[in-house]
């Protein structure tokens, strides 16, 4: 692809997001509230919401390097860049954000048989379903091949039975993909398969979990006799780790994007200004070295998106980007927090402000793995260092 015909597709993409996408969403992600998660039983925040996921879904941009026939537009990483500046550059929200487009969907194009795919898919792309992640449970959580939730083989089907913890929106979800224990006489991380469950299944139930940030997005998940099809097994069965590892790589990617945390790609000072934070000169240095780290880790983290198109993959340097990107995001609340002094202190309990915003980020560097395995697994995987 020659630069000029990647200049064309820039002007007639600029031109076309200039047509297509409507003013209200022009202003970035200012808070979760503004955020188009999709599903079943999703309710728009507007009519622009709405008809902005519509006509990117029909565009296959809400995908955009997937395969045409499984809802995406089939975009290299050139095209799909020009995309993703351009969206930036016009202040867009992102049209919808799901962990089937971060997680499930990249696991299912690498694992999943071709029914599966025509059958999930599309309806993640049009943002149809929502779903949610059973990885950790109550004695597996660092340690995650140490599940024991069990799914006991019942003719073509499955009983699950087991406990979930930490699971993201469980409440809000359709579906949950998850690590269940098939053999149990297996060794440690053999015995594991991963399977899509359907959240309105009989037995599936969820609780809520308080954070200190006043928001409950994570749940407990409870299985009590579900019956799941073995059609739902990605991949072949007892050896779901294989699909774990490469999905888990896909969430410390997506999570090395708390660099930014909710502030988008609006420019730390100006957040700072607008919050009424003090500006002296230590406070704008600070500032600068954020937004500095900041333009690093996405830059780190194009050249490892271009290596895994040309089939290096991202694989254990994704452990790298998490820790960075996660610790950068605590950075980053920190400074606003320190430069909106006492008044930043003031909240309500509720998930909104500020200090709500500063206290979810503690979790940042607990989910996906926690900062120490990560460093951990830099400094074995990739350093090669001694254990």
């Amino acid at each position: 692809m020659n630069s000029t015909d990647l200049d064309t597709f820039r002007a007639e993409t600029r031109a076309w997001l200039e047509a297509n996408c409507p003013t209200e969403m022009r202003d970035g992600v200012r808070n979760e509230e503004t955020i188009c998660w999709g599903g079943r039983n999703w309710e728009f925040i507007s009519d622009a919401q709405r008809d902005w996921l519509n006509v990117m879904a029909a565009k296959g941009w809400t995908v955009p390097t997937w395969p045409v026939e499984y809802g995406g537009a089939g975009m290299d990483r050139a095209h799909d860049k020009i995309l993703s500046e351009e969206l930036v550059r016009l202040k867009a929200r992102l049209p919808l954000q799901s962990f089937g487009i971060w997680m499930l969907g990249p696991a299912l194009l690498a694992f999943g048989s071709h029914e599966q795919k025509l059958q999930y898919l599309p309806p993640i792309a049009r943002g149809e379903v929502r779903w949610c992640q059973g990885y950790s449970e109550p004695g597996a959580g660092s340690d995650l091949a140490s599940v024991q939730t069990k799914a006991d083989s019942d003719g073509d089907d499955y009983i699950v039975n087991g406990q979930k913890v930490w699971t993201s929106y469980a409440d809000k979800a359709d579906c949950i993909f998850a690590l269940v224990r098939t053999d149990r006489d297996a060794k440690k991380h053999l015995g594991i398969s991963f399977l899509l469950i359907d959240m309105d299944s009989k037995g599936v139930s969820t609780k809520p979990i308080r954070l200190i940030s006043g928001s409950s997005p994570f749940c407990e998940t409870f299985f009590d006799d579900v019956r799941v099809p073995k059609t739902n097994v990605v991949g072949t069965e007892h050896r779901g780790w294989d699909v774990a590892k490469h999905l888990l790589t896909h969430e410390r990617e997506m999570i090395s994007g708390g660099g930014a945390g909710l502030l988008g790609s609006r420019a730390l000072g100006a957040i700072l200004e607008e919050t009424g934070g003090k500006m002296d000169a230590s406070t704008r240095a600070e500032a600068l070295i954020c937004e500095v780290d900041a333009l690093a880790i996405g830059l780190t983290l194009e050249r490892y998106k271009d290596q895994a198109e040309a089939g290096g993959g991202v694989g254990d340097a994704s452990a790298m980007l998490k820790y960075q990107g996660t610790e950068l995001n605590k950075r980053r609340h920190e400074l606003l927090m320190s430069a909106g002094g006492s008044e930043a202190l003031t909240w309500d309990g509720t998930h909104d402000g500020l200090a709500a915003d500063w206290l979810r980020t503690k979790a940042n560097s607990i989910e996906g793995g926690t900062s120490e395995v990560m460093l951990s697994i830099v400094s074995r995987r990739i350093l090669g260092l001694p254990g």
